[in-house]
Formats: structure tokens, C-alpha cells, sequence
């Protein structure tokens, strides 16, 4: 079973940043304008793997859908 992540805390504080999460992905290391800048500052934190996303500006729907149907 998938464990459900709550990142809208991450939405409302980092709108338009790179930012890296621990290994759980509960918790910011590091957060910059730059992924590369955001992930020197959490390897430098200690994160050997930090996990790396840009948090959009605007909280929009997604709708995927498939085409091999």
C-alpha cells in the first residue's frame, strides 16, 4: 500500500523552489531558485541521495490520461 505524502505545507512555504527531502520525504533539507544550489546544500547536510522537485507556483489540476486504450 502506497503511503500518502502530505506536501502542502512544502506548496505554501517553497511556491517556485527546488527543494530536497530526507530519505522519508516528510521534512525540507535544503531549497534554492537552482537545483543544482539546492542539492549541494543538502549534500553538504548530509543527504548522500536527496530527492529533488521544483514546487509550481500554482497549484493546478493534473488530468493524465491513456492513449493505448
Amino acid at each position: 500500500m502506497k503511503k500518502y505524502i502530505d506536501l502542502t505545507n512544502v506548496y505554501k512555504n517553497y511556491k517556485g523552489l527546488w527543494v530536497a527531502l530526507d530519505e522519508k520525504l516528510e521534512k525540507v533539507i535544503a531549497s534554492d531558485f537552482n537545483a543544482k544550489r539546492t542539492y549541494d546544500k543538502a549534500f553538504k547536510k548530509g543527504l548522500k541521495k536527496p530527492t529533488l522537485f521544483k514546487v509550481p507556483k500554482q497549484n493546478i489540476a493534473y488530468f493524465g490520461t491513456n492513449f493505448l486504450c
